[in-house]
């Protein structure tokens, strides 16, 4: 029976270095785009939904404004905040006249914060083209001028990415790149980045450029306002109308610092698999069956062979074999994002953080519970998934 489980876990992690090979060869940097936009240089609107960003607002704008690109407006929606987030964005308005602070409207029953935010700023954008952007991040000043260029060389009309995740404390080193390593090892971005047919990317909502003709066409954040998760559903939205879309490496022209400590960073992970949890429970049973049979499991074998005055089957050598292959993917995966790789040996603690956080967003689904997040709750039972 172990020997069957070991080989049935070395075939699916086979499967899974072929895909992150073939992912990391595909994926493009953002700014290997060749040339530089077209000489009209189309109006972008840069979209930023802000709700108690005080500590980084400052900084995101700043960045923004910096930009190279000849023509573009940044509008910042303040959500209800109740710290100093539009007293800091209205300071910058008042020195740079391309920067607008809107003061959202209060939240409509049935949708959630995010994309009610998005559905505000996208009403009063004049752009031929939309960047929505979160308060935490942090952009290069040639940013929009790579990001117009591969959209015009590419031929897309979605475009998302993976940002240079910024980490400080010992447990962000550790839990955040293991999100990287999902994606990468487990979806075929390759596949999609090849294809000429329309097919969905993974959509992250820190970084979604896109035509805003095409936006409104499939139907903005109102086709997805009741979604936590709406950055993912608006890309399956754009593949659902035969719109092509791209996903990049974002890491040398955006950064971002996603969560603050480690109650925010159990927040977040919580919201998310909640989020996944709403949108297909059996995704995230399979989750959670995945997590532990192939991803923690070879670390727990590994444990029980070197556990001494226990009868162990005694396939420690195959079992160390697929620790060490699991740890030098999350190497490899550290190193292209310019995470420390030296956490990459703390893997399987990262991956059990991730397991109980999906245990516990498993709790509050089924038992008809909400989850928090800035300041908000979201429940399925209220209509917002």
């Amino acid at each position: 029976m172990w020997l069957t489980y070991l080989g049935i876990v070395s075939l699916f992690l086979g499967i899974m270095g072929v895909n992150l090979f073939l992912n990391l060869r595909s994926l493009h940097r953002l700014d290997e785009a060749k040339g530089r936009p077209d000489r009209e240089a189309p109006l972008i609107s840069v979209l930023v939904p802000a709700r108690n960003e005080e500590a980084n607002i400052g900084t995101c704008i700043e960045s923004l404004m910096q930009q190279d690109y000849p023509n573009f407006e940044i509008l910042v929606l303040d959500d209800s905040s109740s710290d100093r987030t539009g007293a800091i964005v209205e300071a910058l308005a008042a020195r740079d006249s391309r920067v607008r602070l809107l003061h959202g409207e209060p939240l409509p029953e049935g949708w959630a914060g995010k994309p009610h935010a998005c559905h505000q700023l996208a009403q009063n954008a004049r752009g031929s083209w939309y960047l929505f952007t979160d308060a935490d991040t942090k952009h290069a000043p040639s940013m929009l001028s790579h990001a117009m260029a591969y959209v015009q060389e590419h031929q897309l009309s979605l475009l998302s990415g993976l940002p240079l995740q910024q980490t400080a404390s010992v447990s962000q080193k550790v839990v955040i790149p293991t999100l990287y390593f999902m994606i990468l090892t487990c979806f075929p971005l390759w596949w999609i980045q090849g294809s000429s047919r329309p097919k969905s990317g993974f959509v992250f909502g820190q970084f979604i450029f896109c035509k805003a003709a095409d936006y409104h066409e499939v139907g903005g954040h109102e086709a997805v306002k009741a979604r936590i998760i709406e950055d993912v559903c608006l890309g399956l939205e754009f593949t659902h109308h035969g719109k092509r879309q791209g996903v990049v490496d974002l890491s040398r022209d955006v950064s971002t610092r996603m969560y603050g400590n480690v109650g925010d960073l159990w927040q977040g992970l919580t919201k998310w698999t909640y989020s996944v949890s709403c949108f297909s429970e059996a995704a995230l049973l399979l989750l959670i069956m995945v997590g532990i049979g192939f991803f923690l499991g070879p670390f727990i074998f590994l444990a029980w062979e070197l556990t001494p005055f226990i009868d162990a089957p005694g396939w420690m050598a195959l079992a160390l074999a697929q620790v060490i292959f699991i740890i030098v993917m999350r190497a490899l995966i550290d190193h292209r994002f310019h995470c420390s790789e030296a956490y990459s040996v703390a893997h399987p603690a990262a991956i059990l953080f991730w397991l109980l956080s999906a245990v516990y967003a498993s709790y509050k689904h089924f038992t008809g519970h909400g989850v928090s997040w800035k300041k908000r709750e979201y429940s399925a039972s209220i209509g917002v998934k």
